[in-house]
């Protein structure tokens, strides 16, 4: 069934989601086990479409009001899209628009999205050879 969880989820479930990891050790939202049980909801199949397509990227959704988070970079990705077995096939793109943050006035998230194809992959032929290579 074609189906999205998209939201903030409150946990960064890499060292990559967040700025300075070893400063948010006994933070909520990146305690060992909410970090496990985000895990365990992409283990059932759900797609985090972001660390798909940006697998090695810092890449953050949040900057707090604090201490110039924003203007230092020092964020946290929090916000998610997890895109069902029957989605992920279909995932083009994925992002942050990171200068919506920057505005006067902004929320302290910035908006997260996730393109889509319109048409499910072509299913691979199946092999005839008894999936043995002739070469």
């Amino acid at each position: 069934m074609p189906a999205a969880l998209i939201g903030d989820f409150n946990v960064m479930p890499t060292d990559l989601d967040v700025y300075k990891p070893e400063r948010w050790l006994d933070d909520a939202l990146f305690r060992p086990e909410v970090r496990e049980a985000f895990h365990g909801l992409v283990a059932q199949g759900w797609t985090d479409a972001l660390r798909k397509l940006h697998p090695d990227e810092r890449i953050y959704t949040f900057w707090d009001y604090f201490r110039n988070a924003w203007g230092r970079d020092a964020g946290l990705r929090i916000d998610h899209l997890l895109l069902s077995p029957w989605l992920a096939p279909r995932l083009k793109r994925a992002g942050v628009d990171r200068e919506v943050r920057g505005w006067p006035k902004a929320s302290d998230h910035a908006p997260v999205w996730v393109e889509m194809t319109n048409a499910a992959p072509k299913p691979r032929k199946a092999r005839t050879d008894g999936g043995k290579s002739n070469g």
